[in-house]
């Protein structure tokens, strides 16, 4: 492959707990990010989503393997050059919108610019551009009480891209959204990765969703179970989203060998897909 790897992990399992008492989260994950994917990470609630999320975007370390950004050992690496990473190659997009309550939203965009010491004129220009994508230009002028969840989490991602990061981590972003709200943003980010202006990673329990990412990974007990790649049709690539998922369950409530999938193989026989397309790889 010819794409650029952003982030890559490696033979990579993390565990909590004291000694005699540890917990294992993630079991032995390889996974990688290349420039201008757009990912979804699917599971259940205490499926290692969020840890996985958390180790990708360097905020968590892992117990064993490697976490490789642009090929360097992250654990290798200086806080001062980790802290650099996060500032100029990685956004943040979390549930909470985190907006400052007494800055306009333009200010909220622009503040990550600010405190790197850009101008004002930059500042304005690059938050109009993105607000123009997003859909905010009326709204620039506005607090954050007078906005709504889907104007504030739009800004939010307005804020995580002004710095033009390589990379976009999302955590649930729709989750505290209505229905339309949700739909809009997951338009806007489906903009942002098809112009390349940022790889996607976005962990979410939601299968619509999901379905506007271009790859979904399903992780269960800490484990990648499978993947899926979207063709043409959306509503196609939400069917076998909700199918999987469901012959998952079944397998789960079986006792079924968790280690008898690899991902990027075909499905075995017991989560094997019948719809047109329905091939994991």
């Amino acid at each position: 492959m010819n794409e650029k790897k952003i982030v890559e992990i490696k033979n990579m399992t993390k565990d909590y707990g004291a000694k005699g008492f540890r917990t294992k989260v993630l079991k032995g994950i390889d996974f990688t990010i290349f420039a201008n994917d757009f990912i979804a990470i699917m599971g259940p609630s205490g499926s290692g989503k969020t840890t996985l999320l958390n180790i990708l975007s360097t905020i968590d370390r892992p117990t064993q393997g490697f976490v490789l950004f642009h090929g360097k050992d992250i654990a290798k690496v200086s806080n001062q050059e980790l802290s650099q990473i996060r500032r100029d190659k990685i956004g943040f997009v979390f549930q909470d919108y985190n907006l400052l309550d007494t800055m306009t939203l333009q200010d909220n965009i622009a503040l990550p610019l600010s405190l790197n010491g850009v101008s004002g004129k930059t500042c304005v220009e690059k938050v109009g551009k993105l607000a123009d994508t997003f859909g905010l230009t009326g709204h620039l002028n506005k607090y954050p009480y007078q906005l709504s969840g889907g104007q504030k989490q739009r800004g939010a991602v307005c804020r995580a891209l002004i710095t033009e990061p390589e990379i976009l981590f999302a955590d649930e972003p729709t989750g505290a959204l209505d229905s339309k709200s949700g739909k809009d943003l997951l338009e806007c980010f489906r903009t942002v990765n098809e112009r390349g202006q940022a790889a996607i990673l976005m962990v979410t329990h939601d299968a619509f969703c999901a379905s506007y990412a271009k790859d979904v990974y399903i992780l269960n007990d800490g484990m990648m179970r499978c993947r899926l790649s979207r063709g043409n049709d959306r509503r196609e690539f939400y069917d076998r989203i909700m199918e999987v998922q469901a012959s998952m369950g079944k397998d789960d409530r079986s006792s079924a060998d968790p280690n008898s999938f690899v991902p990027g193989s075909t499905a075995p026989d017991n989560i094997a897909l019948r719809k047109k397309g329905g091939d994991l790889s």
